[in-house]
């Protein structure tokens, strides 16, 4: 155990005269280091080669400070009320409510397929390069490319979390589904489970509270991406009130209400993800 445990320490290389060279660390811990040198000397060097032109530093700092006072210290209402302000942010989660449970669903039974232990190799691998190119595009692009089928609107924001959030979902799922003991899929298959009887008494109820927390997680997500696409896709909902506040308005009060909303929201759907774990989940929350 303790040669192991050094062994992981040393950064072994055989030259090509047959010796061993024995390095302390490893080439992942070597590039780590050197990439956080580099930019760090960049980060620096940035400093000095900066346009400092017609900059007061001074004058900076206290508008900054007074800015952020107004915004934070006397959040207020003034181009609508509360009401309002109560529907607009109904319609932000709703955005992400429905981006959330129809991309679920429909990435759960993609998921089985792209399971190793559960699919064919040739039709996992499929399905994980197909989720993986739509992840590489950011969900602010997705939306962006049905808006020019759909129009801005709230369908184009749907649609473009939706697919993001299929492809998101499929790879967490299709994880998780492959975690499961290889023993209890065995146990099934010599009873003479058929494919569908292993998934329901095997997998879903092993995977359950990771798919629940999976679901969250990415509910979390889709609402902070409906508030940026309801001033970027026209999408409505408390984004577009808070692009209205600070870029037409120039209301700081506002936006610091708004800002606190959008807080308060997050804050409470990780309170509600974490007593669902413990109320239904006692044993995995521990």
């Amino acid at each position: 155990m303790e040669l192991t445990k050094a062994s992981e320490s040393l950064y072994i290389k055989r030259t090509r005269n047959g010796r061993i060279n024995i390095k302390s660390g490893n080439k992942i811990d070597l590039v780590t280091k050197w990439t956080i040198l580099i930019l760090s000397i960049l980060t620096v060097m940035a400093f000095f080669v900066f346009d400092y032109t017609g900059l007061q530093v001074g004058r900076a700092i206290t508008e900054t400070a007074y800015n952020l006072r107004v915004m934070f210290l006397e959040p207020a209402l003034s181009h609508f009320g509360w009401g309002e302000a109560f529907y607009q942010i109904g319609i932000t989660i709703g955005l992400g409510f429905l981006a959330t449970i129809i991309g679920a669903v429909i990435a759960l039974f993609l998921s089985f397929m792209a399971a190793e232990n559960l699919s064919k190799p040739w039709l996992s691998k499929t399905i994980r390069m197909v989720v993986a190119l739509i992840r590489a595009v950011p969900t602010v692009l997705w939306v962006l490319i049905f808006a020019i089928a759909s129009g801005l609107g709230s369908e184009a924001a749907i649609l473009g979390m939706l697919f993001h959030s299929v492809a998101y979902l499929v790879k967490a799922f299709s994880e998780a589904f492959e975690e499961v003991d290889p023993g209890i899929l065995e146990a099934l298959r010599a009873t003479g489970s058929n494919w569908w009887h292993t998934v329901t008494h095997g997998v879903l109820p092993s995977t359950f509270t990771y798919l629940l927390s999976w679901t969250f997680l990415r509910f979390e997500i889709n609402f902070g991406v409906a508030v940026a696409m309801g001033a970027a896709a026209g999408a409505g909902g408390i984004g577009f009130e808070l692009f209205m506040a600070s870029g037409f308005y120039f209301d700081l009060r506002e936006v610091g209400f708004i800002t606190y909303a959008i807080l308060i929201i997050a804050i409470l759907l990780e309170i509600i993800s974490t007593r669902l774990k413990n109320r239904y989940f006692p044993a995995a929350s521990n």
